[in-house]
């Protein structure tokens, strides 16, 4: 009679079968992940504003006034929706920037941009100055 010998050796194949399901997994979900990409434009690299947009200016003491063509108009705190509305009848794709002071708390700016957005604007933009302009 023939003496049995034990096998000391690690069977692998159920580690690759286990590795191979996991990366036909990894294979087939990785392009249905989507990925967030945001890119801020730097003040450097601003873009000149349209010349026809509409300007809501936010002052330092949070006062707004819309610029249309060329005239100024101040505004109240709940005249804001009704002067858009008026200035856009002509042009509703007409753009709009907001113009904020710099020292403006930025839930001011966010109020006009959600009252924009309620008005139906659809190009809203933010008016920045350019590097070397700050005046200070």
């Amino acid at each position: 009679m023939r003496e049995r010998r034990l096998k000391n050796e690690i069977n692998v194949v159920p580690y690759i079968d286990v590795m191979l399901v996991l990366l036909v997994i990894f294979m087939v979900t990785a392009p249905m992940m989507t990925t967030a990409s945001i890119d801020v434009p730097s003040v450097g690299k601003a873009s000149q504003a349209p010349a026809e947009a509409l300007q809501v200016t936010i002052r330092p003491d949070e006062s707004l006034a819309l610029m249309d063509r060329g005239m100024e108009t101040r505004l109240g705190g709940d005249e804001l929706p009704q002067a858009i509305a008026n200035a856009r009848k002509k042009d509703p794709q007409r753009p709009v920037l907001i113009v904020g002071d710099r020292n403006v708390k930025y839930a001011v700016v966010l109020g006009v941009l959600d009252e924009l957005q309620r008005q139906g604007v659809e190009k809203i933009g933010l008016l920045v100055q350019p590097t070397g302009k700050t005046g200070k």
